[in-house]
């Protein structure tokens, strides 16, 4: 069985699935300090493309290199993130979330048959498209498609994406048996879960006063479970992840609102406006003030 957690634990996502539970994102990472997204989760199905630069793409614990051209497919309920690793700007990395029932119902025999076997499939946590490889080009084809529908909305794209969409699992179901599996254990998964709760908390209480037994205390672990858990995923402390989180916050509250820096360090956790510009400084490499005057 795939990995099931609480609603509230899960990153949400602003599509409607009572209208057509698919959400198109584009140039995500040009608003993203150090063109960096943070490890994430969500119920839903994603497929990226890296478009003109060369991309980590972080699934669970492993980092995937996806040159310009290539895709991934992501499936439900799995840790990722995302880093740029070359270019002189943010590469445009369009990307689609999507829920399996924009295909299907999930009652229907096209589901039961065809779609739970991907998306209950725990060796599968995910799946690259590479451009060189005869049939992921195809897919790769496809997956532009839906961007290009996506975007322009045009007259019946619904059933546009849905017919691109269903030939893309059609393609991954027919070569189910050939695809790269990922043996998963117990541990890994009971460890998956423990870091998304903690994360969960974090994002919840960063305002507030945090301390590394709170962050363990979500996940019933001890302090040292704790620390093992982040250095597994995102190579770091607890507390840093933390750190690194009131200042992504910190990093928006600058360029899209008037507070000063004081009301926005406070707002953000930090009980030192001293203390958040040191830590804004080693981590991007200027300071609050220089980024909103300067607009870096």
């Amino acid at each position: 069985m795939p990995i099931i957690l609480d609603h509230q634990l899960r990153e949400q996502i602003t599509h409607d699935d009572a209208i057509f539970p698919i959400t198109y994102f584009c140039d995500e990472l040009a608003s993203l300090p150090n063109w960096t997204g943070p490890l994430h989760w969500h119920p839903d199905f994603e497929i990226a493309t890296a478009a003109s630069g060369v991309l980590d793409f972080q699934v669970g614990r492993q980092h995937i290199i996806l040159n310009a051209g290539d895709s991934i497919f992501v499936n439900g309920n799995i840790l990722h993130g995302i880093k740029q690793l070359s270019g002189n700007i943010p590469d445009p990395m369009p990307n689609i979330v999507f829920s399996c029932s924009v295909i299907a119902p999930v009652t229907s025999a096209i589901y039961q048959k065809y779609i739970q076997a991907i998306s209950r499939c725990d060796t599968l946590p995910f799946i690259v498209f590479d451009q060189k490889n005869g049939w992921h080009n195809e897919v790769n084809r496809l997956v532009k498609n839906v961007y290009c529908l996506m975007y322009e909305q045009s007259q019946c794209y619904e059933m546009g994406v849905q017919r691109e969409l269903s030939s893309i699992f059609e393609y991954i179901f027919s070569n189910f048996d050939d695809l790269p599996k990922s043996e998963i254990t117990r541990i890994q998964i009971k460890t998956q879960i423990r870091i998304q709760k903690m994360l969960s908390y974090i994002r919840e209480h960063y305002a507030e006063t945090v301390t590394l037994e709170d962050i363990a205390g979500a996940a019933n672990i001890s302090r040292s479970e704790a620390g093992r858990c982040f250095n597994t995923y995102m190579g770091c402390s607890p507390v840093d992840a933390l750190i690194q989180h009131r200042l992504q916050i910190a990093h928006r509250l600058i360029k899209d609102t008037t507070l000063t820096l004081q009301e926005i360090s406070y707002s953000c956790g930090f009980n030192s406006v001293h203390y958040f510009s040191r830590q804004f400084r080693q981590t991007y490499g200027y300071t609050p003030g220089q980024y909103r005057i300067l607009g870096k």
